[in-house]
């Protein structure tokens, strides 16, 4: 995906909305860039990002950087955290350390973010929990896929998946 279609991609998104359905706007969920253990048998339990990781993080700052987001949700892990950290320095947003359970993240996102798009980056296993609870559906993540971009509409339940390089 270019940086120039994402603005018509959250068009194409936000028309398809109910006009009742505008209180929670836009949740984009991305999993982890690429752990700098990757390949390794024995792996940490909390590695940092590769070289090509913190490359792909840069990128999804300038894929993101005009989506209008207005909150970042990491996890505990520095994985995810670095992998934020060049949009949330872009934009000048402190990422929020998200709850455990996808219901109480989803219940956070209802009370603090209800008109916001926000950006939650998380793991190939807690992903799917995540957009389930948001009402989308069923998605499965290989452990050596690093590219997804997720675009959920929580109103609608409406989903697209879209990859970036």
């Amino acid at each position: 995906m270019t940086h120039r279609m994402l603005p018509i991609v959250l068009a194409a998104l936000l028309v398809a909305l109910p006009s009742t359905a505008l209180a929670q706007k836009l949740v984009i969920i991305v999993r982890h860039a690429e752990r700098a253990d990757a390949g390794m048998a024995s792996k940490e339990t909390d590695p940092l990002l590769s070289e090509g990781g913190t490359a792909r993080a840069g990128r999804l700052s300038t894929v993101l950087a005009d989506a209008g987001i207005k909150a970042i949700y990491v996890t505990q892990y520095k994985r995810t955290q670095d992998t934020a950290r060049p949009l949330a320095d872009r934009l000048k947003i402190t990422p929020e350390l998200m709850p455990v359970s996808a219901d109480a993240l989803t219940d956070r996102l209802k009370s603090r973010h209800a008109s916001d798009i926000v950006l939650i980056v998380g793991h190939s296993d807690t992903i799917p929990a995540i957009i389930k609870a948001l009402g989308g559906p069923v998605v499965t993540i290989p452990d050596n896929d690093f590219d997804n971009i997720f675009f959920m509409v929580p109103a609608t339940g409406l989903m697209t998946r879209m990859h970036f390089q």
